[in-house]
C-alpha cells in the first residue's frame, strides 16, 4: 500500500500532530502583528525565513534575499505554502499593506501553519530603509522564444503531470513545483545554467523560482503569463 505514493508535503508531520493533538489548534481568528525592517533582519539573522505573499512582478523587482514566493492571491496560497516551506522553521510574512497580514495567517491556520509566524513586514519599508534587495528578472512568452535560440537558455516547467502531457514546450525539462523540495537532486540541471522557468500564468513558476534561488541557481527567469500566454501566442506546443 506504501508503494508509488507521491511526496509528502513538508507541513504533514505537522498537521498530524495537531490532529492528534501533540500540538495546539488556533480556534479563534489568529492574530498577527507587525516587524520593522530592523527587527526583521534580527529575526533572519536568528535562523527565520520570510514567506512573500505579493504578486510575481513585485516580488521580481525586489524582495528580501531567500524569501519564498507564494502569492496570496492564489486561491491554493496555503497548501502551497505547506508544500513549500521548510519544516518547523519559524517565519516572517513579506506584504504589500492593507489586510493582507490578517488574510494571510487567516488562511495558514487552515493548515496548521500560523503558530509558526512571528510577524509580517511591510515591504515598503524594507525597501525604504535601504535593506538588502534580491531581484528575479521576468520575461514575456515571446521573449522566451527569441532568447532560448539566441541564449541557448534551458526551460524548466513547473507544472503537473497531467498539464505537461496536454501540451509543453518541446525539450523543456519537467518537475511539478512542490515535489522540488523532496527531489531537487533529480533535476537534470545545473546550478550555473540559464534557466526559464515557466507554469500556467507564471505564479507557481514564480514560487519555484523563489525556492531554486534559495538552492544556489543564480541565472533564473520568470516567465509571465506561462503556457496560457504561450499558446494564445501561437508558439509551438509538443504533446
Amino acid at each position: 500500500m506504501l508503494s508509488n505514493q507521491p511526496p509528502r508535503p513538508a507541513n504533514m508531520l505537522n498537521i498530524v500532530a495537531i490532529n492528534q493533538g501533540h500540538r495546539p489548534l488556533t480556534m479563534a481568528d489568529p492574530e498577527i502583528g507587525p516587524v520593522t525592517p530592523v527587527e526583521a533582519r534580527s529575526l533572519l539573522g536568528s535562523g527565520h525565513g520570510v514567506l512573500d505573499t505579493r504578486p510575481p512582478e513585485a516580488f521580481g523587482a525586489g524582495h528580501v534575499p531567500g524569501a519564498l514566493n507564494v502569492q496570496l492571491s492564489s486561491p491554493e496560497f496555503e497548501q502551497r505554502a505547506g508544500w513549500m516551506l521548510p519544516a518547523e522553521r519559524p517565519l516572517i510574512l513579506a506584504v504589500e499593506q492593507g489586510e493582507e497580514p490578517r488574510a494571510a495567517i487567516r488562511k495558514l491556520a487552515f493548515v496548521g501553519l500560523d503558530q509558526r509566524v512571528k510577524g509580517y513586514l511591510e515591504m515598503k519599508d524594507w525597501i525604504g530603509q535601504g535593506m538588502s534587495r534580491a531581484r528575479l528578472t521576468q520575461i514575456s512568452v515571446s521573449e522566451l522564444r527569441r532568447r532560448r535560440e539566441e541564449d541557448h537558455l534551458e526551460v524548466l516547467d513547473v507544472r503537473e503531470g497531467s498539464e505537461w502531457s496536454r501540451g509543453h514546450i518541446q525539450g523543456a525539462h519537467h518537475m511539478s513545483f512542490k515535489h522540488l523540495p523532496s527531489r531537487l537532486e533529480e533535476l537534470r540541471l545545473g546550478r550555473e545554467m540559464r534557466i526559464a522557468v515557466i507554469c500556467g500564468s507564471g505564479m507557481r513558476s514564480s514560487t519555484a523560482c523563489s525556492f531554486l534561488l534559495r538552492n544556489g541557481f543564480a541565472n533564473l527567469l520568470n516567465v509571465t503569463g506561462g503556457m496560457t500566454a504561450w499558446s494564445q501566442a501561437g508558439h509551438p506546443v509538443s504533446s
